[in-house]
């Protein structure tokens, strides 16, 4: 409807309350029909704009795919919703360890470029490139990475498939891990160490949102490579998971694995949530000691925002099976394959105060995480001590400036290793 129509149809509603107040009958008949036939025309009108609107449109639709810059600009003005969106999020962190001031440092944890293109109101294009730790070379310990990069179409019932490099759908923290969107400077321990932070995979999914608020999530992607495996370092203590991940570059495919997730939100404020993934990881290596190994890690987590509070709490479990002859030849290594692996944690934020553009929310943090729970069986004298459980204290603030800005500060407190207690500051984005 355009402006002048809906104009003229306001002020013939507006102008029939008084004139029929103040009729006869006999008038009133006639300033009716007057009426009747005003109105008329208005539908006329509306339905010759209907038609010309559904032309252009039409006109649209036949256009040349690659006609040059001259069709997309066409194209870019016929239609009033962006083709091309551009996004982006970034952090800097400051880290402090309060037993040696000597070890402060300040890193450009990322800066990510995101880049979403609609090719119609149905299908789109993801994509997302992150840069991490400010230079990358040969010499630098920075790193560039294809983060997303996939294709989604939506269908008429609902129903949304995808195909390309996406985030799996685990936990509260792996797809929605923008620092605006999670208290403290630096990501929580359970989602990072147990449920890879920002872990991707190259495959198939399907997903969709019912009626009663449930979303559910099913994929068929490349999984972990085992062979990756390194016992003599810490990369595998450190983070399981993220030590054999391959995140789409010359992925091994010939074991692939399989991903279940479900959200419901069917009361406001509350999330409850889980998800399974699980698929062989020796992609028929030969001679490879653990031909059968598979590794799973599945989540339940759980977020409620009555109010001004913000509390959520997440356990995540994973095991890697049928690795025993193959941690015998690890033999004399400090890092030996964990059959089992776990944390959870819990987590209060409160808005404290709130000032136009400005919101501050203090929150406090306990988790619990084991990257080494318990290995496989091995003879006598070549087993490895499972690790301890470390319990980090987290307690700090976020403050909001406007929508997209955001200042932390937190102070964490280790259990097992306190040398690591540290001050954290830092500024985040995303737009």
């Amino acid at each position: 409807m355009t402006p002048t129509i809906l104009a003229r149809a306001i002020a013939i509603a507006l102008c029939a309350a008084p004139m029929l107040a103040q009729a006869s009958e006999a008038d009133l008949i006639q300033r009716l029909d007057k009426l009747a036939a005003e109105l008329n025309q208005v539908k006329a009108e509306l339905a010759a704009s209907k038609l010309k609107t559904d032309a252009v449109e039409a006109r649209q639709q036949t256009m040349p795919a690659a006609s040059g810059s001259a069709s997309a600009s066409a194209s870019a003005s016929i239609s009033s919703e962006p083709q091309t969106v551009l996004s982006g999020y970034g952090e800097v962190n400051y880290n402090r360890p309060s037993k040696d001031a000597s070890q402060a440092q300040t890193d450009v944890r990322r800066a990510v470029i995101g880049i979403q293109h609609r090719f119609d109101a149905k299908t789109k294009l993801v994509s997302e490139f992150e840069w991490e730790h400010a230079v990358t070379s040969a010499d630098d310990k920075g790193e560039a990475a294809v983060e997303q990069l996939y294709v989604e179409r939506e269908f008429d019932n609902g129903l949304r498939a995808k195909a390309g490099l996406f985030l799996v759908p685990a936990g509260l923290l792996n797809t929605s891990h923008e620092p605006t969107a999670f208290y403290g400077v630096e990501r929580n321990f359970v989602e990072t160490a147990i449920i890879p932070s920002t872990w991707r995979e190259a495959g198939i999914g399907l997903s969709s949102t019912m009626d009663n608020g449930l979303t559910w999530d099913l994929g068929l992607t490349t999984g972990f490579d085992l062979n990756k495996w390194d016992p003599a370092t810490g990369d595998g203590r450190e983070s399981p998971l993220a030590s054999i991940h391959q995140e789409g570059q010359l992925a091994r495919s010939r074991d692939l694995g399989m991903h279940a997730a479900a959200n419901w939100r069917g009361v406001p404020g509350l999330l409850l949530g889980g998800s399974v993934f699980t698929g062989k990881a020796s992609h028929g290596t030969a001679e490879f000691a653990a031909p059968n190994a598979r590794v799973t890690l599945w989540d339940l987590h759980a977020r409620y925002t009555p109010g001004k509070w913000d509390l959520s709490t997440l356990y995540a479990r994973g095991t890697i099976s049928n690795t025993a002859a193959l941690n015998q030849t690890f033999a004399g290594n400090p890092t030996p394959i964990p059959a089992s692996f776990d944390g959870w944690y819990v987590q209060a934020a409160y808005q404290a105060w709130k000032s136009q553009d400005y919101v501050l929310s203090p929150f406090v943090r306990y988790e619990q995480f084991n990257t080494a729970r318990s290995y496989a069986e091995m003879p006598q004298g070549l087993g490895v001590a499972t690790a301890p459980t470390e319990k980090v204290s987290t307690v700090g603030a976020n403050l909001r400036v406007g929508e997209g800005v955001v200042l932390k500060a937190d102070y964490q407190k280790f259990k097992e290793e306190p040398n690591r207690d540290r001050l954290n500051l830092g500024v985040g984005y995303a737009f």
